[in-house]
C-alpha cells in the first residue's frame, strides 16, 4: 500500500469513530479535492479496504478496521515517542510522526515502542 493510501485509510478510521464516512469529510480532513479523495477510496475498495455505501459513504471492512487501527497506532506510537522522549511540541511531533510512520521497519518501531512505555512509567527510555 502507497504512503498516500495508508494516509487515506488512517483518516478514514478517525472519522468512522464519528460517524458516517463521506467523501468530502475525508477531502477536507486531508487537504485534497474530492476527486483525489475519490479516486483514493475506488483504490482502497478494490484492495478490499472499504465498501461504498449509497450515497457515497465509505464503510471499513473488517481488514481496512485492521489496517486502519495498525496504521493509527504507528502514528500516536511515533507522536508520544517525539513528544514524550524527545520533547518537541505537540505540532511538530504530529507532523513528523506522519512522515515517519512510513518509513520505519518494525524492528524499529519495537523499539520506540518500548522506550514510549519505559518513559511513560517513569523508567530511563534508552
Amino acid at each position: 500500500m502507497t504512503q498516500s493510501l495508508e494516509d487515506y485509510l488512517e483518516a478514514i478510521g478517525i472519522l468512522d469513530d464519528e460517524g458516517p464516512v463521506r467523501v468530502t469529510d475525508i477531502a477536507s480532513r486531508l487537504g485534497v479535492s474530492k476527486p483525489s479523495a475519490h479516486a483514493a477510496l475506488h483504490a482502497l475498495e478494490n484492495q478490499g479496504f472499504l465498501t461504498r455505501e449509497r450515497y457515497g459513504t465509505a464503510v471499513l471492512t473488517e481488514s481496512g478496521r485492521r489496517q486502519a487501527a495498525h496504521i493509527r497506532e504507528r502514528h500516536e506510537t511515533l507522536a508520544a515517542f517525539l513528544r514524550d522522549v524527545v520533547g518537541v511540541g505537540a505540532e511538530t511531533a504530529e507532523r513528523d510522526a506522519c512522515r515517519m510512520e512510513h518509513l520505519l521497519s518494525a524492528e524499529t518501531l519495537d523499539r520506540i515502542r518500548g522506550m514510549v512505555e519505559r518513559a511513560r512509567h517513569g523508567g530511563d527510555p534508552a
